[in-house]
Formats: structure tokens, C-alpha cells, sequence
């Protein structure tokens, strides 16, 4: 499974590790423990709830009284979340495509028009409306919360970080 956790300096990496630790007790291991929460016990569990390979769900403090959040595009797991729902990225999220029309629809949808549903979208504020949406080697970030695509990152040499950035036009 692979799930991306923030650096501290702004900048995330991308880890890939198999599943270790079995949260829902049926035997079989279904999430990547961890120690997420820096108290120095390996009690914290990312799960990949919709079975993509991407970790969607972080579970802390798994083996006591579980709190539940979702990555909120940068690597960093504290979008609150309900285990029960799913994390709040495979809902349906209301986000405008590159034309400026809205739309709902998710977790992936086809948000560059190009005919393939390949952009994950990310609700980091939990507004019900997309704010990030991440596809191969690129990104795109709504930074002032209007609805609309302001940013479109880069990773040209696919190491997880974005190489560069540009202005959306024409997206409203």
C-alpha cells in the first residue's frame, strides 16, 4: 500500500509498505501500522479503505479509543473522518471542472476532460466541495476556497514532490 506523510517542511514523501496489521479482526492484515502521533508506540494504522493501493483512512491510537482522520493532500492525516462512512475523499464531492462548470462526483473523476477518470479528489477542509485533486504527475489546488482550480502542480521526474507550478486559466 502506499501513503504519503509530510515532512514537516512543507514537502511530503511517498512510502510503500504492505499491509501489517489486522484492524478489522477477521485475520487477515489490512492496514500499515505506524507511529503517526509521535508518542513512540506503533498504535496508529493507515488503511486503504477502497482497495486502490493508496492508504485513505488513518486510524490513531487503533488498539484503544480510535480516532479517525484523512490526508489532506499535503501528507498530513488530520481532516477528521468517520470510519464508518469511509474516509470523506470516496464520498461524492460537488468541484468545478477546468471549463468552470460544476460538478459531483468521486472519489476519481475525469476533471481535464482528456476521457480518463485519473484525478483523485480531496475535501481538506471538509466543506463538502473539492479543494485538491490528484492525478499522475500532477495536481491541482483551489488555494483561496472559491470552488474553482487556481494551481496545476507538476512532478515531471515522479518522485512524489511537485517540480513545478502554473496558473489555472479558464476555470471560471
Amino acid at each position: 500500500m502506499d501513503y504519503c506523510l509530510g515532512d514537516g517542511d512543507g514537502s511530503a514523501t511517498v512510502f510503500n509498505a504492505a499491509p501489517d496489521v489486522d484492524l478489522d479482526g477477521d485475520g487477515a492484515a489490512d492496514a500499515v501500522g505506524l507511529d503517526i502521533d509521535g508518542d513512540g508506540l506503533v498504535d496508529d494504522a493507515l488503511i486503504d479503505r477502497d482497495a486502490d493501493g493508496l492508504a485513505d483512512l488513518l486510524a490513531r491510537d487503533h488498539a484503544g479509543a480510535a480516532a479517525y482522520f484523512t490526508d489532506d493532500g499535503t501528507g498530513t492525516w488530520r481532516v477528521p473522518a468517520d470510519p464508518a462512512l469511509g474516509p470523506r475523499l470516496a464520498a461524492e464531492l460537488r468541484y468545478f471542472g477546468l471549463d468552470g462548470i460544476e460538478h459531483t462526483g468521486g472519489p476519481v473523476v475525469d476533471l481535464d476532460g482528456d476521457g480518463v477518470a485519473g484525478e483523485r479528489l480531496v475535501d481538506a477542509d471538509g466543506d463538502g466541495l473539492a479543494d485538491r485533486a490528484i492525478g499522475a504527475g500532477l495536481a491541482y489546488v483551489d488555494t483561496d476556497g472559491d470552488g474553482r482550480w487556481d494551481l496545476r502542480l507538476l512532478d515531471a521526474d515522479g518522485d512524489g514532490r511537485a517540480d513545478g507550478a502554473a496558473e489555472v486559466s479558464g476555470s471560471g
